[in-house]
């Protein structure tokens, strides 16, 4: 009986400059990318044993249940993975720190009855998560931990539609040629914190979204890695005092 494709969101992350740092380093790294991909998943909602999961070495791919909301994948997952491996990197030596590229994408393909997954939508994801683009943008900004890629296809069907926590202004359009693929794609990376999914802005609460870079984004990027249950105080530099959390959201007392 032949198989019915499913139409599934895919994922793609790899550890960018993982080469060369020795067996030890590598299993290190590799254990805090698992944790922390792990975490994510579970701020996200979404059950990382239900996933189809395939090990690439230094990274992993993973297929979404179906019915999985696409804009979860972007926010709050993508900042939930960012602001954990921020925090394992503030930690970590040279050896031992993590900076990945990740891919979005989604389509229909073919999952047999052991699990096995095959289509060329994973081709695509594939040619993203390797292209040029997010390879520069983490060698040109040192600062950045996570630089995503995501597809035509589900830029149009998730990112530019607004959804909250997703700022489609965040992306920029991008040319990507890798072998025989070539194709438009959108490119991300976050350079500050944004409000996690569980929390919202009420009534004279300040927040800021991640964008692709910009000098506050700058700034802020050591105070995303605070744990979540930390506050941070520091002078503003008018009158009040500045209370920040994990999440980004900013209260400021009347007190001086």
């Amino acid at each position: 009986m032949e198989e019915v494709p499913e139409y599934r969101a895919l994922f793609a992350v790899d550890i960018a400059g993982s080469a060369g740092r020795g067996d030890v380093a590598l299993r290190q790294i590799r254990e805090a990318l698992s944790t922390a991909l792990r975490e994510s998943f579970a701020r996200s909602g979404i059950d990382w044993e239900a996933c189809l999961r395939q090990d690439l070495g230094d990274g992993t791919r993973v297929v979404f249940p179906a019915g999985t909301p696409k804009a979860s994948l972007v926010h709050p997952l993508v900042h939930e993975l960012t602001v954990r491996l921020r925090a394992h990197n503030r930690l970590a030596g040279p050896p031992t720190r993590v900076r990945v590229r990740m891919a979005l994408h989604a389509g229909d393909v073919h999952i047999g009855p052991d699990g096995t997954v095959v289509g060329r939508p994973l081709e695509v994801l594939a040619r993203l998560l390797d292209a040029t683009p997010a390879r520069a943008a983490l060698a040109q900004t040192p600062e950045a931990t996570t630089a995503l890629l995501v597809s035509q296809h589900f830029h149009e069907e998730t990112v530019c539609q607004g959804q909250p926590g997703i700022d489609p202004a965040s992306f920029r359009h991008v040319s990507v040629r890798e072998k025989e693929f070539a194709a438009s794609a959108w490119l991300h990376v976050p350079a500050c914190a944004t409000p996690s999914a569980a929390e919202s802005s009420g009534p004279g609460e300040l927040t800021e979204s991640g964008g692709s870079g910009g000098r506050a984004g700058q700034d802020r990027a050591a105070d995303d890695e605070i744990p979540s249950n930390a506050k941070m105080i520091s002078r503003a530099s008018g009158h009040g005092v500045i209370y920040a959390v994990q999440s980004g959201t900013i209260h400021i007392s009347g007190k001086t």
